[in-house]
């Protein structure tokens, strides 16, 4: 194990703009690729990478979070790791909130410093990626820098989202930009791979994901009025610390909105996705759930999808979705284009025969519907002959049932859709 190294993972804010699954979760938590949660995405890097000292910090409806890592990650009673989740909490030294990533890491420093640790490995809940910290560390030790910060080559499209910065010739940082306009982009351009000059990505974005030495952090902790890590701890500390830039050429997503958390889930069903869940070295764990394999009845076609395990397909067309566990879909529904998060529990035949008498609706996916750039979340309930065609056609709306955001349709958790229900 990973000695040197403690991990914080850094839960994020509200998460307005994942809304509405951030409605009841965390951010964090939010459910990915049919059976995973974003969490697990970071606690599995530093696993693979044999860090398995980690925190996880969080503040907004943290609840499922909680049970979630609660559930899931045990390790040999003889052994030092964890997983632990620190929750904002009210002491006398600190009556506030987090009020950004700065000042959740200062929050919580009392409980870092019951560990030993040479650096500080500070990242993010809610990005996916698979990398092998080990190399990165070994980088910032070699060079004797203080703090290092994972990079990603982006284009001049990309460029004026992120944090920009500017190396010299040794990969130590000179200067840093937030999210510069475009008319500046000429003046940031770094030294990148040839592989990425051909795709036009000259700018360096800083990931978010950062290594401190650990007495830097203790002296940078001591300050109170700077709240967050890319706008005031990083641009501060230029010129004054010695901070490597660690080039990453491999995929890499921010999930900060729904465009961008169904564009990656989607991903995940190409030939050959960029983010690769079948690695034998990059295995992503999550909670280890006693469910039988899938079952797909009558004359079923499935075309560049994942198929959690559990579910109950009958007579469907799912082309280019992700179906999550215990999803039940009826006989002659289609799905396209969509994620469906499936189900926390199962309905046993005696309930869904009685709600059959009582014409309730049962969870799952009723028969006849069909359901196009949709996001369905947990437990939702979808009568039958409903049409959820999403797609640019549609304006943003907000309903108590479902949220259009950017053409796609956001059912919430636990919504009941009525028989020849329609948004279209």
């Amino acid at each position: 194990m990973n000695k040197s190294t403690l991990a914080i993972i850094l839960g994020g804010g509200q998460g307005s703009r994942l809304a509405p699954l951030t409605e009841s979760r965390s951010k964090p938590a939010v459910p990915i690729a049919g059976k995973y949660r974003l969490v697990d995405i970071p606690i599995s890097n530093c696993i693979n990478s044999d860090i398995k000292r980690m925190f996880v910090l969080t503040q907004f409806n943290s609840a499922s979070l909680n049970q979630h890592i609660k559930n899931t990650y045990h390790f040999s009673h003889f052994s030092t790791a964890f997983v632990d989740i620190l929750a904002a909490e009210q002491t006398p030294d600190n009556p506030t909130w987090f009020q950004g990533t700065a000042d959740a890491v200062r929050q919580c420093m009392q409980h870092f410093m019951n560990h030993d640790f040479d650096y500080a490995l500070i990242l993010s809940g809610d990005q996916l990626y698979q990398m092998d910290f080990n190399q990165m560390i070994k980088a910032h030790h070699d060079s004797g820098a203080t703090i290092t910060i994972a990079t990603l080559p982006v284009n001049a499209k990309e460029a004026p989202e992120f944090g920009i910065l500017k190396t010299d010739a040794d990969s130590f940082i000179t200067s840093f930009v937030e999210k510069p306009a475009a008319s500046l982009l000429p003046e940031w351009t770094s030294e990148v791979s040839d592989e990425m000059k051909s795709e036009g990505k000259l700018y360096l974005a800083s990931m978010g994901i950062y290594i401190f030495n650990r007495e830097l952090l203790v002296s940078l902790m001591k300050n109170p009025d700077t709240k967050d890590f890319g706008k005031e701890i990083i641009p501060q500390a230029i010129g004054k610390e010695k901070i490597l830039s660690y080039q990453y050429e491999g995929y890499w997503t921010d999930i900060g909105n729904i465009d961008s958390f169904f564009e990656a889930n989607l991903g995940l069903t190409d030939d050959i996705p960029k983010f690769n869940l079948f690695d034998n070295s990059s295995k992503i764990y999550t909670r280890a759930r006693v469910l039988p394999p899938s079952k797909i009845t009558g004359t079923s076609t499935i075309d560049k999808s994942i198929v959690a395990e559990g579910c109950i397909i009958n007579g469907t067309t799912i082309e280019h979705s992700v179906i999550g566990i215990r999803s039940r879909i009826g006989f002659g529904s289609t799905i396209i284009n969509s994620y469906l998060m499936g189900n926390d529990y199962y309905q046993n035949i005696e309930e869904i025969r009685t709600n059959a008498i009582n014409n309730i609706i049962n969870v799952g996916i009723g028969e006849r519907c069909f359901i196009n750039n949709t996001i369905v979340d947990k437990d939702c309930r979808i009568g039958n002959d409903v049409r959820l065609n999403g797609g640019k056609h549609l304006a943003d709306a907000n309903t108590p049932l479902y949220m259009v955001k950017d053409g796609i349709i956001v059912v919430k958790k636990g919504a009941i859709l009525p028989n020849d229900f329609s948004v279209e």
